[in-house]
């Protein structure tokens, strides 16, 4: 029997996703509930969940084992933020101003704003800056719960800028807890180089970039924005199914504006998700639903835009889908890095269930992003990412929007977050 080297004791109430792999169709809409439980650690590795009654003989502590008293908090699973664009430069707070004002996209983008705006400075940036301004971002997502986030590229669209992106994610490992996971997303615009040459950009990213991605092992997935004036679906499914057979897992940005068949691409070929699907039509449904590709579903897009409409949750869940959660920190259509907040607009506007939400932005969203067997449960086994919450019980979280409930996190075992501050152990 091994020693535990860390307890947390004095749980109110313990709150566990459905499942510790996912959480699909109706199985979403509960959640494993404990009162008066512990939870035991050695190493950053659960080795014990339950009564403190049951402790001595599961799992009992090693000498010099430290202790927290949770003091009758809620505890749940950390966050898992399934979708962000964390490595850019600059903020675009006075485009945001304008379009307050009704100015268009377009207009916009033709007096130098948009998406270039921010390939501009991203390629301008030097490295260690980039890899600041992405640890920054991290303590800010720490500070609302997300313990596990996964990142794109794609503000480069060229190799040398794609390539800084990504190394710096890889910089985070060793200078920050937040577990990131990397994607490679140069196919997120057309660059003004290859202007009007969609299958000739993507041929310099098979050729050129992805090589090199795979030879750093600086991404694990490969992203395409399948989407009306970006790339179409035979595009993206060429693009994708040489993606595939070099190495990588597959990711798609699918139906955000225009239904277009991406999610039904996505399902068939395998993908581990579709993200977005705010236009998705009811037969992408049924095929997405049919398969084990995950829906990463994005509210804060939907109101950041002020677009009117958000992705049909619902309608997936009765379908039997996965639903999962991810804020899509961007520069331009969600500056929104919390996902307690993406956690409300689930409840608000997607019209999640409380405990839909949650599956939503635990398990499943860690589903989503391959991390199912180490994290979004609190499992033996798994990765000790607890969140402990100063709030009566779960439902309150929901109930009471705007407040700062985090009282401690835990990364691996590690206090990272205390009293409502960054902490380092």
């Amino acid at each position: 029997m091994s020693g535990a080297d860390l307890i947390v004791s004095r749980i109110g109430q313990l709150v566990n996703p459905a499942s510790d792999r996912v959480a699909r169709g109706g199985e979403a809409g509960r959640l494993r509930v404990e009162r008066d439980a512990c939870i035991a650690a050695r190493d950053g590795r659960i080795c014990y969940v339950g009564p403190e009654s049951g402790l001595g003989s599961a799992c009992r502590p090693a000498p010099g084992a430290r202790e927290i008293d949770a003091g009758g908090a809620v505890a749940l699973p950390g966050f898992v933020d399934a979708h962000t664009h964390l490595p850019f430069a600059g903020t675009r707070q006075d485009e945001f101003r304008l379009k307050l004002q009704g100015a268009s996209y377009q207009e916009i983008a033709a007096a130098g704003g948009g998406i270039r705006s921010t390939v501009r400075r991203t390629r301008e940036i030097g490295a260690g800056e980039l890899l600041a301004a992405c640890r920054l971002r991290l303590d800010r997502m720490l500070l609302s719960g997300t313990t596990t986030a996964e990142a794109k590229s794609g503000y480069g669209l060229d190799a040398e800028t794609e390539l800084k992106q990504l190394r710096a994610l890889r910089g985070l490992a060793g200078s920050h807890p937040l577990e990131v996971v990397p994607t490679f997303m140069g196919a997120h615009e057309i660059p003004d180089e290859f202007r009007g040459r969609n299958r000739d950009y993507l041929e310099h990213l098979l050729r050129e970039v992805l090589p090199q991605v795979r030879r750093e092992g600086l991404a694990e997935f490969v992203d395409i924005f399948c989407e009306d004036g970006y790339f179409s679906y035979a595009e993206a499914e060429a693009y994708l199914a040489a993606a595939a057979a070099m190495g990588f897992r597959l990711k798609v940005h699918a139906d955000e504006f225009t239904s277009n068949g991406a999610g039904e691409l996505a399902a068939r070929l395998g993908a581990l998700s579709a993200e977005h699907l705010i236009a998705v039509s009811d037969d992408e449904i049924a095929a997405l639903a049919a398969s084990d590709t995950a829906c990463v579903l994005l509210p804060g897009v939907s109101f950041f835009l002020r677009l009117g409409r958000y992705a049909p949750a619902r309608k997936i869940l009765d379908a039997g889908g996965i639903v999962a959660l991810g804020s899509d920190f961007n520069p331009g259509s969600s500056m929104i890095s919390s996902m307690l907040f993406v956690f409300h607009l689930a409840v608000f506007q997607l019209g999640l269930t409380i405990e839909q939400a949650l599956n939503a932005a635990t398990i499943n969203a860690a589903y989503a992003v391959g991390r199912q067997e180490r994290v979004g449960s609190l499992a033996v086994g798994k990765d000790l990412d607890l969140l402990l919450l100063d709030v009566p019980d779960y439902p309150y979280l929901a109930y009471h929007p705007g407040i700062d409930p985090l009282r401690l996190a835990l990364k691996s075992g590690r206090v990272v977050v205390r009293d409502r501050r960054r902490a380092e152990e």
